[in-house]
């Protein structure tokens, strides 16, 4: 059974679980278990509105910490296998997990938008928000230096030393210098 105790020791097994290092993945697991928390407070785990009573973990939780939340989304996204693998990962049936995932995915993108880095998801969007990133360097840069460009290119260069490679004129194949001497 996958738990974060386990891992966070192996600092390169969170990364290669979750693709983000052990303090970015640290960083993460407050605003996420906020983010989750609200929701709860407000939906089952079936997706239907909490109407009767609270949310309260129950004691064999197959998720009991934050963090074992945060690396069971993650990883499903990173590895995007079955759901009954994943399930068997984190020691649950896959109907189990199939809720889980349901619920994590939306806490995780609210988490993403309350920390500012949820996905653009239109050309409009990004380029908003590019817009915005420039706008937010520009007082700190040096006003005689140019604004940084997207896409950076090199300048064109003189002819290339290597050797032309001839041709056979009456094929149109490529021959080698010392076939033709």
């Amino acid at each position: 059974m996958l738990r974060y105790q386990t891992i966070k020791d192996k600092a390169y097994r969170v990364l290669d679980l979750t693709s983000l290092s052990l303090d970015e993945f640290e960083q993460m697991v407050e605003p996420f278990e906020t983010a989750f928390v609200q929701h709860m407070q407000q939906w089952t785990m079936e997706g239907k509105p909490r109407t009767g009573r609270r949310y309260s973990q129950y004691a064999n939780c197959p998720l009991p910490t934050p963090e074992d939340r945060l690396l069971f989304i993650l990883s499903y996204l990173k590895v995007a296998h079955l759901q009954v693998a994943h399930g068997a990962l984190f020691d649950m049936s896959q109907s189990n997990a199939n809720k889980w995932l349901h619920v994590l995915l939306v806490v995780l993108h609210q988490t993403l938008l309350d920390l500012g880095d949820a996905p653009a998801r239109h050309l409009v969007a990004l380029a908003q928000r590019l817009a915005d990133l420039r706008q937010a360097e520009q007082p700190t840069e040096q006003a005689s230096s140019p604004a940084t460009p997207l896409f950076i290119t090199m300048a064109a260069n003189g002819r290339s030393r290597a050797l032309r490679t001839p041709m056979s004129k009456k094929r149109i194949i490529a021959v080698r210098k010392s076939a033709i001497q």
